[in-house]
């Protein structure tokens, strides 16, 4: 049973970290439904496999930001981390409270608002002007909305990308920018579980099999999930990731 709970875990979060549902979000709603505990060690094993599949996809944009760290993609990344970490320092208190679920529903609300004013801003731009601009305006934009997702169930995928194409930002590169500008937010969440476990001296005890298998399934489905997404986007369709998170909400209602 452990086995199979460790690899749903992998699941969702291969899944939901880069589809506009939220990941955290999800992985909350299963640890109330199923009584499982919150594994610092596996969540921080999971990022890293989410990670990963970052590092696969975009290998030669990581690369040359690596390369060229005053090009302006390492200069926009930067920008849009600095209100990130802000909001979440700001935030701090009421983000740990946010993960015993009591808010949960409501963010799944807000998420699936989210995708609809984006497609139905961004169709009626489109509509009566082709015209398309990646500002720093944008990049900021993007980088408020990264802060705010990080309660559970509101999408950080979801939410940047909206935030992107509400600021003018043309589809397949807003949506290429969320994911890399996730790099440095999950780089630095994993550091902060990882303090959290040794200040607490806490002691790691897991399903070695069963862990192994969920790095394994959240990386593979990580890949593909990305690619699902930038398609998604391109299409500007997110109409059953809507239906999807309205469904998911009026469920949470009952479960947290």
């Amino acid at each position: 049973m452990e086995i199979f709970a460790l690899a749903l875990l992998g699941l969702v979060q291969g899944l939901c970290e880069f589809l506009p549902v939220s990941s955290s979000g999800h992985l909350v709603l299963l640890s109330n439904l199923f009584g499982m505990d919150n594994s610092l060690f596996v969540s921080i094993l999971l990022h890293v496999a989410t990670l990963l599949s970052i590092i696969v996809v975009f290998k030669k944009d990581i690369w040359h930001i690596i390369k060229h760290p005053f090009s302006k993609e390492s200069i926009d990344i930067c920008i849009a981390t600095f209100p990130t970490c802000l909001i979440v320092i700001v935030l701090m208190p009421i983000i740990n409270t946010s993960f015993e679920g009591t808010f949960l529903p409501f963010a799944f609300l807000i998420s699936s608002f989210f995708l609809g004013v984006s497609e139905f801003v961004y169709k009626k731009r489109e509509k009566f002007s082709s015209t398309s601009y990646f500002s720093t305006k944008t990049v900021i934009t993007m980088g408020v909305a990264q802060g705010l997702a990080v309660f559970p169930g509101i999408s950080r995928s979801g939410t940047t990308i909206c935030a992107g194409l509400l600021q003018g930002g043309e589809k397949k590169e807003v949506a290429k920018f969320s994911f890399l500008m996730s790099v440095p937010i999950i780089i630095l969440s994993m550091i902060m579980e990882i303090g959290e476990i040794i200040i607490n001296k806490q002691t790691i005890s897991i399903n070695i099999l069963g862990t192994i298998l969920a790095f394994i399934i959240a990386f593979v489905v990580g890949l593909l999930s990305i690619k699902m997404m930038i398609n998604f986007t391109s299409k500007i369709n997110f109409k059953y990731f809507i239906a999807y998170l309205l469904l998911i909400s009026l469920v949470s209602f009952f479960i947290v």
